[in-house]
């Protein structure tokens, strides 16, 4: 039997399955009909990245950052580079601790730009610093 992985739109935040063999055929979603990966980061706010990190069956790559951050907005490029190779393989998301202030101190986000990987709900690594594309590529896959 095929492995089928659940995966939440970035358009309408409908749940979706999509067989694992087809993850890279630009799935679209079942409610809304568009893709379920665009080649960029998804900007979420709490609500969101709760949703996401509950339902995704795929690695969450999040970067926490703020506005006023001068490194955060220099490596936002790079991020969303990043985006385009590491698609569909894992989602990349932009959560603002300005917007999210709860829940950056419920995961004790203490610097920015901080970029934490989850799978299955759990964060499994967490890396300070701004990084460029190339950089944020190879940490995400060696995690």
């Amino acid at each position: 039997m095929t492995e089928s992985l659940t995966l939440p739109c970035p358009h309408c935040a409908a749940a979706n399955r999509v067989p694992a063999a087809r993850l890279a055929e630009d799935p679209r979603c079942g409610a809304c009909h568009k893709p379920l990966f665009v080649g960029a980061p998804l900007a979420l706010d709490e609500a969101g990245f709760q949703r996401h990190l509950r339902l995704s069956s795929i690695p969450l790559l999040v970067d926490f950052w703020a506005s006023w951050c001068g490194p955060c907005r220099a490596m936002a490029p790079a991020f969303a580079e990043a985006a385009k190779e590491l698609e569909p393989a894992m989602r990349l998301v932009k959560v603002s601790t300005e917007e999210a202030p709860a829940l950056a101190a419920a995961l004790q986000i203490t610097s920015i730009p901080t970029l934490a990987l989850f799978r299955g709900g759990q964060e499994v690594a967490r890396q300070a610093g701004a990084m460029p594309a190339r950089q944020i590529v190879a940490w995400a896959r060696s995690r």
